[in-house]
């Protein structure tokens, strides 16, 4: 991708991260588009490279820490050529949005956010709660355990089968942590922002995305959806998203209910044939060059664990908790993923899943945000057996997620729900990334990115 970075003239410097088998030229339309709007003079822009390809199966840790040392050293570039940086903001895309997120905890730790205004934090599809599918079915159970162990470091972080250090939590419960340099350092910015896909995202599904215990979008026909004005039938207003539909008295034929039962069939047909025709094939290759991969990187992380690979890594082993210190292969993981059916707790079950014992984490007083586009979408724990209606089921959730959704909203996210119609790769087409006319709804996003949240 053309460096477009800038001058070093502008004291606002823009960190873009993009995801998982990613490289810079995924967020090319985005950089592009924050370069139309920003001159050269008031915004400087460093799309991250050193994660580029498959050093992103080297974990969130690992990359985090190369995020770092780039800010670092354009920061120091600009110094040296006469310009201070005194604004950050930091975007990522995908699994770019974690990486970033652990790059902030190690920012807050060396005390840069004393020096420098932490300004814009912005994730679009971005995993926060991991990836691990909220079913119980064999088939989510396989999806589980192959996603897990097919993508070294990364997987076992996403799948939250990970011991992180000597925590003895998953790495994203430890950056959801409130006592965390995470937390802490997440806290310091101006404006958060993430955009999440409703529908047809086939790597990260909403509740994830969308930081949710619900997911109010599993059948688009009960629904009404409320759009933002200006921004087309793309991104949902958020004072009120949605509307629930009064439920019609069916009134089937038989010839209808036949007609219903095989769409329910031929609806798992993605799954079905992904266990089919893609296991003696495609995932055979998958998991081959998964193992390869995995292989690759275990060295890489041995070699950076030694100071071997360019990164003093005893420079970023920080103290985490401030209490204590004061394409073909990532096809066969998304048609996996995006066969899941989702599971629900049992109405009444929502706060003793929550409180369920495990590692504390402190607690803090619930934030609101007025123009929080989830706000009519929480509930609280029913007191009744019987839910309402209208009131949607708990999804089947770690107790640690449901943590983790807490301290999450607590930092106070402004979320923003976004419904691609013309594609069915929803993740790719958010940020557009790939310039085709099937992507183009992913333009509407990041223009509404660019003229409603971006500040300078």
């Amino acid at each position: 991708m053309k460096d477009i970075g800038g001058n070093h003239e502008a004291h606002h410097l823009c960190v873009l991260v993009h995801g998982l088998w990613g490289n810079p030229n995924h967020l090319e339309f985005m950089a592009k588009s924050l370069r139309e709007k920003n001159p050269q003079d008031s915004l400087h822009i460093l799309v991250a490279k050193r994660n580029s390809g498959s050093f992103t199966y080297d974990g969130i840790e690992l990359g985090g820490e190369r995020v770092c040392q780039e800010i670092e050293e354009e920061i120091e570039k600009s110094a040296n050529q006469g310009h201070v940086i005194t604004k950050l903001s930091l975007v990522g895309y995908s699994l770019g949005g974690l990486v970033a997120r652990y790059a902030v905890g190690l920012l807050e730790s060396k005390g840069l956010f004393d020096e420098i205004t932490p300004v814009n934090f912005t994730t679009f599809a971005s995993p926060h709660l991991g990836v691990r599918s909220p079913s119980r079915g064999w088939h989510s159970h396989l999806f589980n355990i192959l996603g897990a162990r097919t993508l070294s470091a990364s997987g076992r972080q996403l799948f939250t089968i990970d011991k992180f250090r000597d925590t003895g939590r998953p790495l994203l419960e430890v950056l959801a942590d409130p006592e965390s340099i995470f937390i802490k350092g997440l806290a310091k910015f101006r404006r958060k922002t993430l955009y999440a896909n409703i529908v047809n995202d086939r790597s990260a599904v909403y509740y994830t995305t969308g930081i949710a215990k619900t997911d109010p979008f599993t059948n688009l026909d009960k629904i009404k959806i409320n759009y933002m004005k200006g921004y087309d039938d793309i991104i949902l207003d958020p004072q009120r998203p949605i509307e629930p539909l009064e439920p019609k008295e069916p009134h089937h034929t038989f010839y209808e209910s036949v007609l219903k039962t095989s769409q329910t069939t031929f609806g798992r047909l993605p799954l079905f044939l992904a266990l089919g025709i893609f296991i003696p094939v495609a995932v055979v290759a998958f998991l081959i060059n998964s193992g390869i991969q995995s292989v690759r990187s275990n060295r890489r992380i041995k070699l950076h664990e030694s100071g071997l690979a360019g990164i003093q890594p005893g420079n970023y082993r920080v103290p985490l908790l401030i209490a204590g210190m004061r394409e073909a292969v990532e096809d066969v993981y998304e048609n996996l993923n995006s066969a899941q059916n989702h599971e629900y707790l049992v109405p009444g079950t929502e706060e003793e899943a929550a409180q369920e014992p495990c590692s504390p984490i402190t607690e803090q007083p619930s934030s609101s945000l007025p123009d929080s586009p989830t706000k009519i979408l929480k509930h609280r724990a029913p007191e009744k057996l019987e839910p309402h209606p209208h009131e949607l089921p708990t999804l089947a959730l770690a107790p640690f997620q449901f943590r983790m959704i807490q301290a999450l909203d607590n930092v106070g996210w402004r979320k923003y729900l976004v419904y691609i119609h013309k594609v069915r790769h929803s993740h790719a087409a958010i940020i557009v990334r790939t310039q085709k006319p099937s992507f183009d709804e992913g333009r509407v996003v990041l223009s509404h990115w660019l003229d409603e949240e971006f500040i300078i």
